[in-house]
């Protein structure tokens, strides 16, 4: 898949970067693409019918709070005519790793954050935020979307690892300690830096085991 996606021609990767620097609709919609449900050894990753709203919300939560996080319009708009993913995925590394960490923050005090953010963009001068938080708003009514929390934080974690070779939800990986096989299901992160450690669900054990990030390796 990775491979087909790097051969499109030019035009079709410009045309995707600039839906990935369109926030916060358009790079949630990206990454949905780009992270398509994935059926491991032990369950189904990736997956979620909300995750692609979730994504957004997220983004329009950081908006809200931390616009300092969110890179400027041309900025965007310039690194997106670079039609390499890649470039816009450094220019937005900060504000996706925001994103993933407050999905450690899930349940109530979330949910409260995403009705802040979407209230407040209700009711800005701008037209553009008015229209997301609508969209977003009407999403958040008639939709569930607990059960895509999973997805939205693998999709998230998947990207973010990228940068630093890791393994993303769904690798094969072995315990350096117990040569157990297992798949991993989450990745551990602080503010900064590379991933700290990874949830791996083994073969042979239904329960996910918390391991830091030296004690595993590719499974052959």
């Amino acid at each position: 898949m990775f491979a087909l996606r790097e051969h499109r021609p030019f035009h079709a990767r410009v045309g995707d970067c600039r839906l990935a620097a369109d926030l916060p609709l358009g790079r949630a919609a990206h990454l949905i693409e780009r992270f398509p449900p994935l059926r491991s050894a032990t369950e189904t990753l990736y997956d979620g019918d909300g995750r692609e709203t979730t994504l957004a919300m997220l983004y329009a939560v950081l908006a809200h709070e931390s616009p300092a996080l969110v890179p400027a319009a041309d900025e965007l708009a310039w690194v997106a005519d670079l039609g390499e993913a890649a470039a816009v995925d450094i220019t937005c590394a900060a504000l996706d790793r925001a994103a993933r960490m407050l999905l450690d923050d899930g349940g109530w005090p979330l949910w409260t954050r995403v009705e802040a953010a979407l209230t407040a963009g209700e009711a800005s001068s701008d037209r553009r935020v008015r229209d997301v938080a609508v969209t977003l708003g009407r999403e958040l009514r008639s939709v569930s979307l607990r059960g895509s929390l999973a997805g939205a934080r693998h999709i998230l974690d998947a990207l973010l690892v990228e940068a630093y070779e890791g393994h993303p939800p769904g690798a094969r990986v072995v315990l350096t300690t117990s040569a157990a096989v297992g798949t991993v299901v989450g990745v551990r992160w602080l503010q900064s830096g590379p991933p700290i450690g990874y949830a791996v669900r083994l073969d042979t054990d239904p329960v996910v085991h918390n391991v830091s990030a030296d004690a595993l390796t590719v499974a052959p």
